[in-house]
């Protein structure tokens, strides 16, 4: 017990410590923060001001003729006075106007006007019109300044820190122009920072020096109350929660009690132990609802995996129901985001030249979209095999009058319903609110077919639906799908969208409808990536080969 004891007094004191020098020094970084973007902003500020006054009373025109000239004429004069002016009278190191040229190494940029005082021209640091900048300019520097040069946005002003031979230096630039627009160079004044720089070099001593010395002090004030108040009730505390855990490792729940500490120290200390008596009780009955809850999970998911096995053995199969038919080829999926979905695809003769082909997303998702799923797929194919051959656009509007009927939890479908010719090849088809096909002609590529569509069914009792029809030629390839294609969403959030559809029918747009399925579901797979389902995916291709 003395041992525990002690290490964890030792954590106490080191944490205590780590903590309060961490304090001063947020607190320290804080203030050189705040301290340090005021003098940038000062700078900035400052900066601006001074290439505005540079900047304003020139006749930019005149001195563009000057730069054209190569020749320092009354205009180039009346500029350079005027920066000469500026530099003399302010508080900057460097005021100069230059033409980047490239982001070479050597000779990037050309001078065309340099602010000096009389100090200046007496040493002979000037540069003349035309003059090259040598090595002064670095390329990566040159490269920024050609891109501002050029991308910049009138009266927009560029800001940047650099470490050159003379030390620290902030600038700030701003293009010049004509008065048309068109750029003549870059205006820049410097400034150097060799206030902060020091301060840089201080800061940090200073502010381990004030960590290490209020450390020392709250540990000094801290060290007696922790053993007092702290490490004997925490022991004992630790003791009843090591009892509780050996217990509740058993397989009789029953027998699982947490021992009271009896801790009478009147402050949070006691509150824990009081809170942690009433938790080990409500764990213990936590613990037998868990037991029972997880039988009668057991039970639910054994529901769903036989209600997923239903559902799938609603939709129709190609082989063998369809097998021994030249006269189309035929593929269908559905994938639910959850044990059962809401989307369905149907296929079946109406007579031995018609073949129907019914696609279907019904709203929201799990157990209460697969029932009205299975309502409305029943209730289309009962209609739809009803009497002669019917318009589609019938079938939709007698299946939403009857759909609509004691729809309390305001559920709908949209559907796309097509029946094909086997003879002619013409597919009749009318749209209820669904995607729009795709079609693929022979020897040609997908593209999306943008139909009229209609109101969702179960929406409002007596809509009009229309028919419209699609010529498929010997070859030619039929697609539709379900909203969970064009809308899969990958981890950015970002939707494979109707673009990437069409991109991907048309990765091999000529495969048989299989294939091409397995093509397209794998390119969304790609897209999504590691990403969840979001919703339900299903798909149906048709090849027609027309009959003989």
């Amino acid at each position: 017990m003395e041992a525990t004891k002690k290490k964890l007094q030792t954590s106490l004191l080191i944490a205590v410590e780590i903590f309060t020098i961490m304090l001063c020094v947020c607190l320290g970084l804080i203030g050189y923060q705040t301290y340090y973007n005021g003098m940038i902003q000062k700078y900035k500020d400052y900066e601006e001001a001074v290439l505005n006054l540079a900047a304003n009373g020139v006749d930019w025109d005149q001195v563009e003729v000057s730069i054209v000239a190569g020749r320092e004429d009354a205009a180039h004069k009346a500029l350079s006075d005027r920066l000469d002016f500026v530099k003399s009278n302010t508080e900057i190191d460097w005021l100069y106007m230059i033409e980047p040229l490239n982001d070479n190494d050597k000779d990037n940029m050309k001078y065309i006007c340099t602010g000096n005082t009389e100090a200046d021209y007496a040493r002979g640091m000037t540069n003349r019109l035309g003059d090259l900048s040598g090595t002064e300019f670095p390329a990566e520097v040159a490269r920024q300044y050609l891109n501002f040069y050029k991308n910049s946005k009138p009266n927009e002003f560029w800001y940047y820190s650099n470490k050159t031979e003379w030390g620290s230096v902030f600038t700030t630039s701003i293009v010049i122009r004509n008065s048309i627009g068109n750029p003549l160079g870059v205006l820049s004044v410097d400034i150097n920072m060799s206030d902060i720089d020091a301060m840089i070099r201080i800061y940090p001593l200073k502010l381990l020096f004030a960590g290490i010395v209020c450390a020392a002090f709250f540990i000094i004030i801290l060290i007696l109350w922790l053993n007092r108040r702290l490490i004997h009730p925490l022991k004992s505390l630790q003791n009843s929660a090591v009892d509780f855990v050996s217990k509740a490792s058993g397989e009789d729940v029953d027998s699982l009690n947490f021992e009271d500490p009896k801790i009478k120290t009147q402050d949070e200390i006691q509150s824990l132990s009081n809170a942690l008596v009433a938790m080990a009780s409500d764990t213990k009955e936590y613990m037998q609802k868990l037991i029972h809850e997880t039988a009668e999970r057991e039970k639910i998911s054994a529901d769903l995996s036989v209600a997923t096995q239903i559902q799938a053995a609603m939709l129709p199969r190609v082989e063998p129901d369809f097998s021994g038919h030249s006269e189309f080829e035929l593929a269908a999926s559905m994938d639910p985001a959850k044990e059962v979905g809401g989307d369905f695809y149907d296929f079946f003769f109406i007579d031995k030249d018609h073949l129907a082909l019914v696609i279907a997303d019904v709203s929201g998702k799990g157990v209460p979209a697969a029932l009205f799923m299975a309502i409305s797929k029943t209730v289309i194919k009962n209609r739809a095999l009803f009497g002669s051959v019917p318009k589609p656009s019938e079938v939709l509007r007698d299946a939403n009058n009857q759909l609509c009927e004691g729809n309390d939890a305001n559920l709908f479908v949209t559907v796309w319903l097509g029946i094909l010719d086997l003879n002619t090849g013409i597919v009749t088809a009318s749209n209820a609110g669904h995607e729009y096909p795709a079609i693929r002609q022979p020897d040609g590529k997908f593209a999306l077919l943008k139909d009229k569509r209609g109101l969702v069914l179960a929406g409002m009792e007596g809509m009009v639906y229309t028919d419209y029809e699609i010529k498929l030629e010997k070859g030619a390839t039929l697609f539709i799908y379900t909203d969970g294609v064009p809308e899969a969403t990958n981890a950015q959030n970002q939707l494979f969208e109707f673009e990437r559809v069409e991109k991907a029918l048309n990765v091999n747009a000529a495969a048989a409808p299989a294939d091409l399925l397995k093509i397209v579901r794998g390119e969304v797979d790609k897209f999504v990536g590691e990403a969840p389902q979001f919703d339900d995916l299903t798909m149906l291709a048709i090849k027609f080969n027309g009959r003989n």
